[in-house]
């Protein structure tokens, strides 16, 4: 094993760090340090801190050989990086440090779970992928010296060492251990494997959890499973989605399946599913149980299909988290809205009632790329309701990025098809919604670059990225007929 690369990692970052100033970097959401983040790993509570490591390469802002960056927050909000905790160093994680998850050990200890990649023979394409661990005290982490701790052999008959990776790890009440890992078949169909230990290092495979029938595309990526309000819940990011009506249009996206655990807790039962995040950027999403109960998510917040950073300016950075979300279970549905710390961030309140709309309408103090917005839309008139309403942000002469409501389908639609980018990558996504009568409520977090929604009291969410000029911070409404709305502004502070 060798400390070098990580090491010379380390030093790269806080180098290159020093030239990103803060103001071009969102002010909530966690970017990378410097160069690339994918998915969310080791989300966890330790020592008093929310813990959050994250898929990095830092020498450059497309994917690379995967690292493990690590920042902490007190709030979910306000994020200090920390240094880098793995780098690819050693013969079973040459290729790189996949994604895993975090536990907090009985003796105190800090405890990482990981996909360890090589390359296998001459095969570029063969991706050789292992479970591997790493102890610390939340901030120097070791790799276990007997990695890996979960090899190929323990894989059942017939599922490939290639696509074997994200462990979702947790203690039982018992004291024993269990971790689901995505696999995947000869069919390339995703299966979630669930394996127990007693001491963490030896491993027994126990149970195929759930497997993918066909329905959600292919490999499953980056499990995660919990209990919540009396139903268990299996999340996983599926590969090469086909679209049912408004659900799955993200290709790679995130699927949540409600149901149930057999009393073993070997086998889940899918009742029913949902898309996670309607938008166009959302994935990998993992969660906690936070000190005071509540259930936690965050995700990947980019899409593998629209990871063409040539698209926009190039930053020095690319990628960032969704915010933390609270999630919650109402009318068999998974409800989400950002975590209640945001409230303490609001500053400068401007609120209008009962405002009319037909054409083009701007209100004095309703603009800024920092904002949390609450919107409600209604006709004017229920017996003759308008046709459509939209919300243009981030605009100014030439650029804009758009939410837009049409109330006889019910559709709402984010389009970013005019905030700077030079390429066709995906710019549209479009959710079914629940409106009687044309009325329809809406929470809008805007930061630098980045828009959230999240529609009526958090039944559907919509994300995206963008990344225009900061200077385009106009904010306007338009309808075709007669709407009337109420608005509530906050700066962000």
């Amino acid at each position: 094993m060798s400390i070098r690369k990580l090491i010379f990692a380390r030093a790269y970052e806080n180098e290159m760090a020093k030239r990103i100033l803060p103001e071009n970097r969102p002010l909530l959401h966690l970017s990378p340090l410097v160069g690339w983040m994918n998915d969310p790993n080791g989300f966890s509570y330790y020592q008093g801190q929310y813990h959050l490591f994250y898929q990095y390469h830092p020498y450059d802002i497309t994917w690379g050989p995967m690292h493990w960056g690590h920042a902490v927050s007190k709030d979910l909000l306000h994020w200090t990086y920390l240094p880098v905790v793995m780098a690819p160093d050693n013969d079973y994680d040459s290729f790189g440090c996949f994604s895993g998850s975090a536990l907090e050990l009985p003796d105190g200890r800090h405890m990482l779970m990981y996909t360890g990649v090589r390359k296998v023979g001459g095969d570029a394409d063969k991706e050789y992928q292992t479970q591997c661990l790493a102890f610390g005290d939340g901030t120097k982490y070791q790799k276990y010296r007997k990695n890996p701790v979960i090899k190929t052999d323990e894989l059942p008959e017939g599922l490939d060492p290639y696509s074997f990776r994200d462990p979702k790890i947790w203690q039982t009440p018992d004291g024993s251990y269990r971790v689901i890992v995505g696999g995947c078949g000869p069919d390339g169909l995703g299966k979630i494997l669930l394996y127990e230990s007693s001491d963490l290092i030896n491993w027994k495979f126990r149970s195929v959890l759930a497997k993918n029938d066909g329905q959600f595309g292919r490999m499953w990526e980056c499990p995660d499973l919990y209990e919540m309000d009396g139903k268990a819940f299996l999340v996983v990011s599926p590969q090469d989605m086909l679209p049912d009506g408004f659900e799955y249009q993200s290709g790679n996206g995130t699927v949540c399946m409600i149901g149930h655990l057999d009393p073993e807790g070997e086998h889940f039962t899918m009742e029913r599913h949902q898309t996670v995040d309607y938008g166009i950027d959302f994935y990998a999403p993992q969660t906690i149980l936070s000190p005071d109960g509540r259930r936690i998510m965050i995700g990947w917040m980019q899409n593998w299909d629209s990871c063409q950073t040539d698209a926009f300016n190039k930053p020095k950075w690319f990628g960032q988290m969704s915010i933390p979300r609270e999630i919650w279970l109402k009318n068999d549905r998974l409800y989400q809205q950002p975590v209640r710390e945001i409230e303490n961030l609001r500053k400068n309140k401007v609120e209008y009632k009962d405002v009319p709309v037909n054409g083009t309408c701007t209100l004095d103090g309703i603009e800024g790329r920092c904002v949390e917005i609450f919107l409600t839309i209604r006709a004017e008139d229920p017996e003759k309701i308008y046709q459509k309403f939209s919300m243009w942000f981030a605009q100014d002469e030439r650029f804009h990025t758009s939410i837009s409501f049409r109330p006889q389908e019910a559709l709402l639609k984010i389009n970013r098809k005019f905030s700077g980018s030079r390429r066709a990558i995906i710019h549209q996504r479009r959710c079914q919604v629940n409106s009687i009568h044309g009325e329809l409520k809406l929470r809008i977090l805007l930061d630098r670059f980045s828009a959230e929604i999240f529609v009526g009291e958090g039944e559907q969410a919509m994300s995206m990225t963008l990344y225009t000029d900061l200077s385009a911070k106009g904010i306007s409404f338009i309808s075709e007929g007669a709407a009337r709305m109420d608005i509530t502004k906050y700066d962000l502070i």
